[in-house]
């Protein structure tokens, strides 16, 4: 009887087939996958609406710091490709950024995939055009790596397919691709840049010096240097080795995302970095499987039709279209003259990464003063870049202040290498309440100064024992003028707005 039933068992497993292999890459296995994926985009998405619907009017609108219908004028369509050119106007530029909020919400929510393919695209499309128009006439204030990044992933979020199919395994190879690019792409910008990147020092100095410091940062900085030591190997292993593991089989790429995900979970934790540590974490879902994601939530997505063939057809299209597009920035990924975040076409569809390649080791911040009789001057406090040495570095990120990072850049460029910082001089000479929104308060609140000035300081993070007496979180030290006292009747600054184009809104006192 027993051996009569072990024949009947293995004729039925002979009849039944060998067990079928699992795939490299199928789709079947990323459908929750594409889930987490895409409600971290949304997230994303919705972060970058929203500074657009508070900040782009003050900073590019019609009488902004750097007016986009100015731009628009000067330079063609085809060079910068945006809706704005219809309308360049404060009301189509506050239009776009809450309907983009809005149609972010509904793909957070899921709505946007549970009827089919062509809704999900339609609502991916439309996010990155409106998010491209903000991009392509944003000129300095939305030149920052992370918004071509979100481009280009916006983009090959049209083609991953809604909850009633699987997910493209072409589409998750090319965000693996994307995700390469960004942290290989930084780790060689590091070792061809600052030598404190090679002999293991950079962190000694980064966490003073790094752009928008947070409430952490101080405690960072001082941490053992040995661990500063190891800080840099890690930042070298995760940048320069983990990025091949992302094309491995399972389990592999999803270590090597894991690992991914806890570097920028240890950059957010140390610094405000806007959405970028944010978004690099959604860009290494996919190299997640459903087995990984499975034992966070047990919910799976239906799948109960083949993906059509217009949706197969129109990936691997797109497979083509990167592959041919990626051949610039693998040219200068391999190039000694390796150029960081650069895109190389309108579009910034396939795009070269980088940050930090190198590391500013004194840092210096520029203070912006008022005066109503040229004696008594007043600062200008700003919402999150350091000002007063006794306010403690605010948590900011992921919303991005833009004009606090333009003031980073500031320390070590002259104002008239920043062509916004002028005009808004003027705009504090005249109290504009649409500048004076993107700063923490109006020293002036009766009347406007009658005159504004910049200086320019050194800062470094107080030390245990200065912090313990005195409370304050910065050391400072003058370090000379960076922009003079001017007023709105000084004939030289009278001229320059007037070249400039700002003359209307800088009317003489």
């Amino acid at each position: 009887m027993e051996g009569e039933t072990d024949s009947t068992a293995a004729t039925l497993d002979a009849a039944a087939g060998p067990t079928p292999r699992r795939r490299w890459l199928s789709g079947s296995d990323y459908r929750l996958t594409r889930a987490v994926f895409q409600r971290g985009l949304a997230l994303v998405y919705l972060i970058a609406f929203l500074v657009a619907a508070n900040q782009f009017v003050p900073l590019c609108g019609e009488r902004g710091l750097e007016p986009a219908p100015s731009f628009i004028a000067q330079v063609p369509f085809r060079a910068a490709p945006s809706l704005f050119y219809l309308a360049p106007r404060d009301g189509a530029f506050a239009a776009a950024s809450w309907a983009g909020v809005a149609l972010a919400l509904f793909a957070l929510t899921g709505l946007s995939e549970r009827r089919g393919w062509l809704l999900s695209a339609a609502t991916w499309g439309a996010m990155w055009v409106i998010d491209l128009s903000f991009v392509n006439v944003g000129q300095t204030f939305y030149g920052f790596g992370w918004e071509t990044m979100l481009l280009e992933a916006g983009f090959l979020a049209i083609f991953l397919g809604s909850a009633r199919t699987p997910p493209s395994p072409v589409v998750i190879l090319l965000y693996r691709w994307m995700l390469f690019r960004t942290m290989f792409g930084a780790g060689l910008i590091k070792l061809r840049g600052d030598p404190c990147w090679r002999d293991l020092t950079c962190l000694v100095w980064h966490y003073e010096t790094q752009p928008m410091p947070n409430p952490l940062s101080w405690y960072f900085h001082w941490l053992p240097r040995g661990v500063h030591r190891f800080g840099v190997a890690f930042n070298h292993f995760t940048e320069l080795a983990v990025p091949f593991g992302y094309f491995a089989p399972q389990p592999v790429a999803a270590i090597a995302g894991l690992v991914t995900i806890f570097f920028h979970l240890w950059l957010m934790v140390s610094g405000n970095y806007s959405f970028l540590g944010l978004l690099t974490i959604v860009l290494a879902i996919p190299t997640l499987d459903d087995r990984v994601l499975g034992r966070i939530s047990r919910r799976k997505a239906a799948t109960d039709l083949a993906p059509s063939r217009p949706h197969r057809v129109a990936a691997g299209v797109l497979a083509a279209v990167v592959g041919f597009l990626s051949i610039a920035p693998t040219v200068n990924l391999i190039s000694p003259n390796q150029a960081m975040n650069t895109s190389y076409d309108p579009l910034h569809l396939v795009n070269s990464y980088g940050a930090f390649g190198s590391v500013t080791k004194p840092r210096y911040e520029v203070i912006v003063e008022g005066s109503a009789d040229g004696a008594v001057w007043r600062e200008y406090a700003f919402k999150a870049k350091p000002g007063d040495p006794q306010r403690r570095p605010p948590q900011i990120a992921p919303y991005h202040l833009r004009l606090d990072w333009l003031m980073w850049f500031c320390g070590f460029t002259p104002w008239y290498g920043q062509p916004w910082f002028a005009n808004l001089v003027a705009k504090l000479l005249q109290n504009d309440a649409r500048t004076l929104s993107l700063m923490a308060g109006n020293p002036f609140p009766e009347r406007p100064p009658r005159f504004v000035r910049a200086q320019l300081y050194e800062y470094r993070f107080s030390t245990r024992e200065e912090r313990a007496k005195t409370g304050a979180w910065w050391v400072r030290q003058p370090r000379g003028e960076y922009f003079p006292a001017v007023s709105l009747d000084h004939p030289g600054f009278r001229a320059l707005l007037e070249r400039q184009g700002w003359l209307e809104a800088s009317p003489a006192r």
